[in-house]
Formats: structure tokens, C-alpha cells, sequence
């Protein structure tokens, strides 16, 4: 019997209009953008602005894009999975919203929340229904508003993430295309490293809290920086490792853009040259659940049919992961 393998037969992302420059952050903050793109990498973010909007509506418009761009019915999805560390509310799920948002009528879904490894997560348990044979259309979306949880007084936290979505769509594929492994990893003694201290059921929101500014991203980043570094690197080599593939082997690595130099630190694990490894964090930021995808819409065009894919992602809590896949399309 030939084996089913989930596959991307689809990509569409959203970032807002507005542009936070570097040198608009320096008026903020004590901070330049020689040392901001020097540590980072990172030039520019999008921000989402307007009332009343949140990560349903950028996950909405990645979604819609998606649905028309592969001549998708809506009501043909099964099942759509938000990865997202800002939804709209506690509760209900974003997921649940931008089903309603999109005509997703048949659909079930639900958020992921393993911060910034959390698309990763995701498209390895959205997978696993394609494989049974029990759903043939997936949708599989990374979206955040990290603008509503940065501290703009913060020079170490609000130079680094910006906002944005991106969905694909897995579908079958017996060719031998599609998500052929993952290694997914998590380790909670790493919360007091990169955590929001208020707002959920330990720290409820109080005047204390909000006097404290406890509802914003706290990082202590060297920390992370080392965790980040050595661990996405090693999974990174786990997966091809597993797979018997070089760096000759991959065409592409797909990685979280938290920080260039972890970037860097992880294609030199894997023996591979610049030219192979996605970049968009100069133009982006961290969108956190979203840079995965944002990666695939931007190089899309470069991709060709059978590319060996490595992705890699690192996020608070701490979690972290790598997958393989094999592109299905030619664009």
C-alpha cells in the first residue's frame, strides 16, 4: 500500500501595512540601528494598527489568500489549526473565530500554543489526520499580534517582534512529497527565562500587576540566546541525521526568525551555506508562530517540486523542534 504523507500544496501569508523602522525606534528608545541590526539582524516589523483588530484578522486574511489561491471551497476544509501565542481572547479559540471569518463551516479547529515553536507543532499534528486518511484538507496557520504584548519602554524586547500571519494547506500526496519527520522537544524549566508574568490563572490581571508592567514579554536574553542556539541547532542535525541526508541533500533551511546569528549558528551545524537558509527577519522581525510560514510565502517561487525542506524553530517555555519535508509543487 503506498503511504499517504501530508503536503504543502499551498502558502499564503499577511503582514500589516505599517512599517516600525529601526530608526523610528530609536526616538523610543535608548537603542540604534547599527546595534540593533548588528545583534539581530533585523532592519524592520510590521505593525498591526486599528481598533478592535487582533490575530483573527491577520489570521483571517492569510486564510482567505490561501483558500483563493488554491481554488479552495471553504466549506471543503476539515480542520484548520492556529498556532498563536496572542489570540484575540483566552477564550474561544482564534481558530474557532477564523473559521466563522473565512466560511469554514464544516471545519472543527482549535489554537497551539508552544510559543514560537508552535507552527511546527502544529503542522506535525495536522499531519497525522492527513496520514489516517482521515481528513484530506487541512489548514495549518501561524498568526500574532506581538505588538499587543511588547513594552515599548523595553529597548531588549521591543526592537525584536513584530506582527503577521501565515497558512498553508496539506493534502495528501502519494509521490512521496510532504512531511516526512519531525522532533519535537519541550523543556518547562525554562518558563522563568521568556514568559508574560500576568494575565493568566497563577497572576490574574490586578491593578498590581498592570502597575508592574507584568503583562508584557519578559526575556532574559542571554539565557535564551545560549538554550536557543546550541538546542535548534542540535535538533536541526538530529533530523538529518535520522534521514541519512548532507547538507548537499537540502535545498532549504526554513528557520525561526528569532535572531540572525542563531540562524547562522544552525546552518553551520547542518553544513550548509547561506544561499540555502531563508531569511526575512531583516523585514519582519519575530513574528513568532508566523516566520515559518512568512518564509515559505516569501521564497515560494524559489521552491521547486522534490526540495529537501529542514525547518527549525525555538520558542519560550522552553520548546523547539525541527521537521523534513519533501515540496510538492512547483509554483
Amino acid at each position: 500500500m503506498t503511504k499517504i504523507r501530508a503536503a504543502i500544496t499551498g502558502i499564503c501569508g499577511y503582514v500589516p501595512e505599517y512599517i516600525l523602522t529601526n530608526a523610528e525606534l530609536e526616538k523610543m528608545v535608548d537603542t540604534t540601528d547599527e546595534w540593533i541590526t548588528t545583534r539581530t539582524g533585523i532592519k524592520e516589523r510590521r505593525i498591526l494598527k486599528g481598533e478592535n483588530m487582533g490575530t483573527s484578522f491577520m489570521g483571517a486574511k492569510a486564510v482567505k489568500g490561501l483558500l483563493e489561491k488554491t481554488n479552495t471551497n471553504p466549506e471543503d476544509i476539515d480542520l484548520l489549526i492556529c498556532a498563536t501565542t496572542t489570540p484575540d481572547y483566552i477564550f474561544p479559540a482564534a481558530a474557532n473565530m477564523i473559521c466563522d471569518m473565512v466560511g469554514a463551516k464544516n471545519a472543527f479547529s482549535y489554537d497551539v500554543q508552544a510559543a514560537c515553536s508552535g507552527f511546527l507543532f502544529s503542522m506535525a499534528t495536522g499531519a497525522q489526520f492527513i496520514e489516517t486518511g482521515k481528513y484530506k484538507k487541512v489548514v495549518v496557520l501561524g498568526a500574532d499580534k506581538m505588538s499587543s504584548i511588547v513594552d515599548y519602554t523595553d529597548r531588549s524586547t521591543c526592537i525584536i517582534f513584530g506582527d503577521g500571519a501565515g497558512a498553508v494547506l496539506l493534502e495528501p500526496n502519494t509521490e512521496g512529497n510532504g512531511l516526512i519527520d519531525s522532533v519535537l522537544k519541550t523543556d518547562g524549566s525554562g518558563v522563568a527565562h521568556l514568559y508574560q508574568k500576568a494575565g493568566g490563572s497563577r497572576r490574574p490581571p490586578s491593578q498590581e500587576t498592570i502597575q508592574n508592567r507584568e503583562h508584557y514579554i519578559y526575556q532574559e536574553g542571554s539565557a535564551v540566546f545560549k538554550f536557543a542556539v546550541t538546542n535548534m541547532a542540535d535538533v536541526s542535525a538530529e533530523i538529518m541525521k535520522r534521514n541519512n541526508l548532507t547538507g548537499d541533500d537540502i535545498a532549504w533551511l526554513s528557520p525561526h526568525q528569532a535572531n540572525k546569528r542563531i540562524i547562522d549558528a544552525t546552518a553551520g551545524r547542518m553544513n550548509i551555506g547561506p544561499e540555502k537558509v531563508m531569511i526575512t527577519i531583516h523585514k519582519y522581525g519575530n513574528t513568532t508562530n508566523a516566520t515559518i510560514p512568512l518564509n515559505l510565502w516569501d521564497y515560494e517561487k524559489q521552491l521547486k517540486k522534490g526540495d529537501n525542506i529542514v525547518f527549525a524553530a525555538f520558542g519560550g517555555g522552553f520548546t523547539w523542534g525541527a521537521a523534513y519535508l519533501k515540496w510538492a509543487y512547483n509554483s
